[in-house]
């Protein structure tokens, strides 16, 4: 994939900012300056590293909050901060990993005071408030230098006064699509060449995801954290990634937007959107990292399902004709969990759902969740271990057998602790189940 330079990404953004590709981010014009003037009311929300915890989870999701103003870099911007409640905001500037030089890929923290405050930030970019706290209220008001951004809120734009915005709205060169519990921050090219979209069918899908990904995490609608996720096109990948997932946020490339941004795409093909989020609620406990890239897709198999869509378990491998059932299945018992391919890997936990029920995986994230059993990424016998023994309670069977027939590498430390449990062997051997 090829990573969005940052000629391309200035030259999108000069379009009518009057700036040449390659030169600096558009600064501020008085006349647009005014375009930004409003108030942003706030009322305080947990911490994601607190929720992070609370969920027992491996990747925070965001503490920010959209605010419709785009600040160019080094152009100053002033606001007005009210705190009845003593709480004082905290102001960011810059969608992480959106900036086109690398130096400002992390967005920058402005802590904000009572009253009049100016805030000047080199790099520029997208800006965001943050309050962290239980239920205290806050204001912001934007007075000058910043400039309005195109942004789609669900429940509150509508479609025709979105596509003026991306007529009018030319000086910020970034636009973002928002919904409870989501925020989506693209470039404008990449919005103007998607434009042609139903964006309320568009996030209100992007919620149904988020929320299959709730379900199967065991979250009631009240339990579910009360922050965003953060979706944003990015300029470059990582080596080797197609797009990836962190503390925060969520990147996808250039060429991802056709199944982001894309109402079709997102539905249909949107494998790699359902898999990143899926990141963001994946379980420390019994994820050792050779499950980083396998338990993820929990959450993805379960966005499919609720989509309607064919498992990617089912569907034939395009040179062996094979499914990832019928080839994993061959090569039972295996030598070596950790040596098979991405989706004979994930066939195990699909079967563990086909032995004890579609509950499964809600009641381990509820076990997981109150039992908050400690470990560290570094500790990956103790977390394989785990994985036998919690999975082994949720069931109410002994796994053991189960997990050493694929060929989890489980020391006799954590096999003898399942032989303690003392549950019985399954009724039916869940290594045979297929869909």
């Amino acid at each position: 994939m090829t990573p969005l330079s940052r000629r391309t990404f200035l030259a999108a953004a000069g379009v009518a900012a009057g700036v040449a590709a390659g030169a600096a981010l558009p600064t501020a014009r008085p006349a647009l300056a005014d375009d930004a003037r409003h108030t942003v009311t706030l009322t305080a929300r947990p911490a994601a590293e607190s929720e992070r915890l609370r969920l027992q989870q491996a990747l925070r999701t965001t503490d920010f909050h959209p605010t419709r103003v785009y600040l160019p870099a080094g152009t100053p911007m002033t606001v007005e901060v009210s705190a009845p409640d003593g709480l004082l905001p905290t102001l960011h500037v810059g969608a992480p990993d959106t900036h086109p030089d690398v130096t400002y890929k992390n967005p920058r923290a402005y802590p904000l005071a009572a009253g009049g405050n100016t805030i000047t930030d080199p790099g520029g970019g997208l800006v965001y408030l943050s309050l962290t706290g239980d239920g205290q209220r806050a204001r912001v008001s934007f007075r000058s230098g910043g400039v309005r951004v195109p942004t789609f809120t669900l429940g509150k734009s509508t479609e025709a006064g979105f596509q003026s915005e991306l007529d009018t709205l030319a000086a910020a060169p970034q636009v973002e699509l928002v919904s409870r519990h989501a925020i989506v921050s693209i470039t404008r090219e990449g919005a103007l060449t998607w434009r042609e979209q139903d964006h309320a069918a568009l996030l209100r899908l992007l919620e149904t995801i988020i929320a299959s990904h709730a379900a199967i995490s065991g979250l009631s609608e009240a339990e579910r954290p009360p922050l965003p996720f953060h979706l944003v096109e990015a300029p470059r990948m990582p080596a080797g990634a197609g797009a990836y997932a962190t503390h925060g946020w969520t990147a996808y490339p250039r060429t991802y937007l056709d199944r982001l941004i894309a109402v079709d795409g997102l539905r249909t093909r949107g494998w790699g959107v359902y898999h990143e989020l899926g990141h963001q609620h994946q379980q420390m406990a019994y994820k050792p990292n050779d499950l980083t890239e396998v338990t993820v897709n929990i959450y993805a198999l379960a966005a499919q399902r609720t989509l309607g869509q064919q498992s990617n378990l089912t569907k034939p491998d395009a040179t062996t004709g094979l499914t990832p059932y019928q080839s994993a299945l061959g090569k039972l018992p295996a030598a070596d969990y950790r040596k098979l391919p991405a989706f004979e890997k994930l066939v195990p936990f699909r079967q563990l759902e086909l032995a004890f029920g579609e509950d499964f995986y809600p009641r381990l994230h509820r076990l997981v969740r109150a039992e908050q059993p400690a470990s560290d990424y570094t500790e990956s016998e103790k977390r394989w271990g785990y994985l036998a023994i919690y999975t082994s309670r949720v069931a109410r069977a002994d796994l053991a057998g189960f997990w050493t027939r694929w060929g989890a590498p489980l020391t006799a430390e954590y096999l003898a602790r399942v032989a303690e449990l003392g549950l019985p062997a399954p009724a039916t051997d869940p290594s045979t189940l297929t869909d």
